[in-house]
């Protein structure tokens, strides 16, 4: 699945960390252990589905976005419900610790800042490759990096049997209704129970995008009336939903895959057939 821009060259993978290291926790066996006996799963997980999807995207790079799940954002901050109640186990914490050493083992680039998600990485490292002219592809089991789509970036979302589907800006408009860039409107409109965004009253999914086929964005609906009581709420709502473009990105340099490095790591950590797999990428590398 690897694209090339007008420059030819490869693309940009860009990885929300935090979403699939919950999806490895919580799918693989509690009893994969690593060095000290401490729990693993999350780390196999997420590796292996790092390698899938660099070789799916033969990416000239890639970075991975992570939450700082100890400090909050400006989104608790302006609303205290949002993300409420998420209680996540000691030993998946201790996990999303080690990541991103494992991910610079790789040779990638983590991108972690205290106030920001993984999400605002994702939303910031697209629109510099787009001011580039290069191409993204977007990794994220989390609907709202539907925003980020665009006809220079797709994302990659998991489905079941360890599958992902392609969403381009034609998958969004079928799945919502809306267009890519219209998503926080969508999301503002609509609610987000996940998040504890409330959303409109009485406003489901398909409310919304009728509004915004109508009216545009939130803004001229606001605008010609609708939700006065309401509007206030509702643009808080969307700027919760939107992700932030401005967070704090390092280089994103073209960079070659350092296996032989990933392989010694998860050998340190005695986790010898993850990397014996690695190993065996490092070894076809020096052939080819």
């Amino acid at each position: 699945m690897a694209r090339q821009g007008a420059s030819h060259e490869p693309p940009l993978l860009v990885i929300d960390g935090d979403s699939f290291a919950h999806r490895a926790y919580h799918a693989l066996p509690k009893t994969i252990r690593m060095k000290g006996g401490k729990p693993a799963g999350a780390v196999v997980g997420f590796a292996n589905t790092l390698l899938r999807l660099h070789a799916a995207a033969q990416p000239r790079t890639v970075v991975v976005g992570w939450d700082t799940l100890d400090v909050a954002t400006y989104r608790h901050d302006a609303l205290p419900a949002y993300q409420s109640g998420r209680a996540f186990d000691r030993a998946l914490l201790d996990q999303l610790d080690i990541l991103p050493a494992l991910v610079s083992s790789f040779g990638f680039v983590s991108a972690k800042a205290p106030g920001y998600e993984a999400d605002d990485f994702l939303a910031a490292a697209v629109r510099r490759e787009e001011r580039r002219d290069g191409l993204c592809v977007v990794a994220s089991g989390d609907r709202d990096t539907f925003q980020l789509v665009s006809e220079r970036t797709i994302v990659m979302f998991p489905v079941r049997g360890g599958d992902f589907d392609l969403i381009t800006p034609a998958e969004v408009r079928k799945r919502y209704g809306v267009d890519p860039a219209q998503v926080p409107d969508f999301i503002a409109l609509r609610g987000d129970p996940s998040d504890k965004i409330p959303g409109a009253r009485g406003v489901g999914a398909s409310g919304a995008a009728t509004l915004l086929r109508s009216y545009g964005s939130l803004e001229a609906a606001l605008a010609a009336g609708r939700f006065a009581d309401q509007a206030r709420d509702l643009r808080l709502y969307k700027a919760i939903a939107t992700m932030d473009a401005d967070a704090p990105l390092p280089p994103l340099r073209n960079r070659k895959p350092t296996w032989a490095r990933a392989a010694a790591l998860l050998r340190d950590w005695q986790l010898d057939k993850l990397a014996d797999r690695v190993a065996q990428l490092a070894d076809v590398g020096k052939k080819a």
